[in-house]
């Protein structure tokens, strides 16, 4: 038993992620209990150098009670000087006996002993049956209502579980289990460990009578290290025979991802029925889904499957270093789950997404209001809109018919190959893009991602019979300003055949472009943006 000494710190003001070092593991060793709320933990903060700052911080909610601090890699540890005030446990780093400056060597192992009932994050209760159980539920910063951690997206970290749970409770966690051992008290202690960097929002663990289901091993010669990736749903027992249902297509989806982004990033893929409060919840490599929607008649859609496992590359591996480009996870994730229903059902199917994905960004007031990439919103939870999710997705949907599929395509997987297991800005994705398509975009994401709104276009049209050519007039109206965009339009003449053509349109309120079809009489009628292409309404006036 190591003997730990509390000491106080005076009060210091608020200290900012970037203001501290990185963590490059955390090992976490819980107590679950068989009853009740309350669970104890031993946490191991491993950096990747003795600290040179004054103070390491680390977000820690009140609920949680503090026992000890030390330092100390092995056995041998050093009792640390600490305060925990307003959610906040600070760790004083001691100055050198030599030399001045800070960081003593064992220093950059911090262990912290606490213990309480977390307000949330861990959601521990029971299930319809009265089972107990217990599910990680961190997003977006919740992981310190029961884990001390560095809890921003800029800070990921690899993360090892050591968790010891009632007999008969199943336990689940990111990356691979090691080991799983029974006590002489009935109790069982399993290993998780996580050996790529993850958002501490997606560091959970979840616990109870789950039964697996075995998908087998998917998208083989597509994992990280070149091998096959395993994948299973865990469920309570009473859903384990309505398996696989709709993840009996999760293999093809991880496959087709992995073809079209980059292998996949994690050691397996675990789907479980849990106590999220989300629909579905993107924690590497052990997606949570809500248990509401594993007791509806059709259980888990596929295409919530797609979008959380989209986020395995896009919001788990490449995380955003700030939250106001929360696009980069959900705009992403929303837009290859579409790309997925164009793989798996056609053109139409994603069309047909696409549309419906356009009417709610157009209907939602947030976009009219507020810019994608919004650095005005202080609380992450109210970046969950139609501007992260649709509008993020419609983005890259216009980016792909803006550069066309091989320097889109090609510019993702470069952005992805860069930033995987790190972070990234909507900067970082811009430059990739351009990279691979060689031409400035600067324009586009500032016109699509730096200011709210869509675009609002009037037309109108006429014939002309000694040109024999149609005159298309476009204004745009002033409310979100002028856009530039191609417009497409599908010309049906007088025989019923049909003609394409693609204008230009200028940044202007308003444009006069003869289009470049000559016909023989008088058009039947003309349709704007037969594709889908555009975020905008557009009315015939």
């Amino acid at each position: 038993m190591k003997k730990f000494i509390l000491v106080a710190l005076c009060a210091a003001t608020p200290v900012l992620p970037a203001q501290q070092p990185r963590v490059e593991r955390y090992t976490f060793s819980l107590q679950l209990p068989d009853a009740g709320r309350h669970i104890r933990g031993e946490a191991l903060a491993r950096l990747g150098a003795p600290p040179t700052v004054d103070m390491v911080a680390f977000d820690l909610d009140a609920t949680m009670h503090v026992r000890a601090v030390a330092f100390g890699c092995e056995d041998q540890v050093v009792a640390a000087r600490f305060e925990h005030l307003k959610g906040q446990l600070r760790v004083a780093i001691p100055p050198r006996a030599e030399g001045g400056g800070r960081g003593t060597a064992g220093t950059e192992c911090i262990r912290i002993s606490y213990d309480g009932e977390p307000g949330d994050g861990l959601i521990i209760g029971t299930d319809s049956a009265g089972r107990w159980t217990a599910f990680g539920d961190n997003f977006p910063n919740r992981a310190r209502f029961w884990l001390p951690t560095m809890d921003h997206p800029s800070q990921k970290a690899k993360v090892t579980f050591v968790v010891t749970a009632p007999a008969g409770r199943a336990v689940v966690a990111n990356g691979v289990q090691l080991t799983l051992a029974q006590g002489t008290d009935g109790r069982v202690t399993t290993t998780w460990r996580e050996d790529r960097p993850i958002p501490t929002y997606a560091m959970v663990i979840g616990a109870g009578p789950l039964t697996m289901h075995d998908l087998g091993q998917t998208a083989c010669g597509l994992a990280e290290d070149g091998g096959c990736v395993p994948q299973m749903v865990w469920t309570a027992p009473e859903q384990a025979k309505y398996m696989p249902g709709q993840f009996a297509r999760a293999g093809a989806i991880v496959e087709f991802y992995a073809r079209t982004i980059g292998a996949f990033p994690y050691e397996k893929l675990a789907h479980l029925q849990t106590a999220t409060r989300y629909g579905g919840m993107e924690n590497s490599s052990a997606i949570f889904y809500a248990d509401r929607i594993f007791r509806r008649p059709n259980g888990i859609d596929v295409g919530l499957i797609a979008h959380e496992t989209a986020h395995q590359w896009f919001g788990d591996a490449v995380t955003e270093r700030e939250w106001a480009h929360a696009w980069l996870s959900e705009g992403f994730a929303t837009f290859f789950a579409a790309l997925w229903t164009q793989h798996a059902d056609g053109d139409s199917a994603y069309r047909a997404e696409l549309s419906r994905l356009r009417r709610e960004v157009i209907s939602a007031t947030v976009a009219s209001e507020r810019a994608v990439i919004d650095s005005v919103e202080t609380d992450p939870n109210r970046l969950l809109n139609a501007n992260t999710y649709q509008k993020g997705g419609w983005v890259l949907h216009m980016l792909r018919a803006q550069i066309g599929d091989s320097a889109f395509f090609a510019g993702l997987r470069g952005y992805f190959a860069e930033y995987r297991h790190g972070n990234a800005m909507t900067q970082d994705v811009q430059r990739a893009l351009e990279q691979a398509s060689g031409r400035d975009l600067g324009w586009f994401f500032d016109q699509w991602l730096r200011r709210p709104g869509w675009a609002q276009l009037r037309t109108a049209w006429q014939w002309d019979a000694t040109t024999r050519r149609v005159t298309l007039d476009v204004a745009q109206e002033p409310r979100f300003g002028a856009y530039r965009l191609p417009l497409t339009i599908d010309i049906q003449d007088a025989a019923g055949a049909h003609h394409r053509v693609t204008v230009e349109v200028e940044a202007r309120s308003s444009q006069r472009v003869v289009l470049p079809v000559e016909l023989a009489a008088a058009p039947r009628g003309l349709t704007f943006d037969p594709d889908v292409a555009l975020l905008a309404a557009i009315v015939p006036r």
